[in-house]
């Protein structure tokens, strides 16, 4: 009985020894998850005002986007408007071009008589009255 009386002491001694060992890990590993548990709290509210400032500048770049493409496209617009116009001018520049002629040659002639010239006898087209011909 003795011999088993010492080996109950010697379990309950060690389950003792065990259970405080136990305990103190316990305590350890719940202080380590409290901590753990702050730093991510605080990571994710870091991560979280990350987050609205990045999604505030894509909406800000989104509205910035819009307004290049609109502006882009009135940019465009008024090209083709140019291209137009220039391709009104090259269509017409040889009418245009014969017409100033004209204008030059009568502003020197109305000049010419102004200064004193007579050209009331010169002819320098050929009518033919009625269509007939000479």
């Amino acid at each position: 009985i003795d011999l088993l009386a010492k080996d109950l002491q010697k379990e309950m001694t060690e389950a003792e020894t065990e259970e405080k060992e136990a305990q103190i890990d316990y305590e350890s590993m719940m202080k380590e998850s409290a901590a753990k548990r702050t730093a991510d709290a605080a990571s994710l509210a870091e991560k979280s005002s990350v987050k609205a400032d990045t999604e505030a500048a894509l909406e800000d770049h989104k509205g910035h986007l819009a307004s290049a493409g609109k502006e882009h496209m009135a940019t465009m617009k008024y090209i083709a408007s140019l291209h137009a116009e220039c391709d009104w001018l090259l269509q017409y520049f040889d009418v245009r071009k014969e017409a100033r002629a004209g204008e030059i040659d009568s502003l020197v002639k109305a000049k010419a008589v102004l200064s004193g010239a007579d050209y009331s006898l010169v002819q320098t087209k050929t009518h033919n009255f009625l269509g007939r011909s000479a």
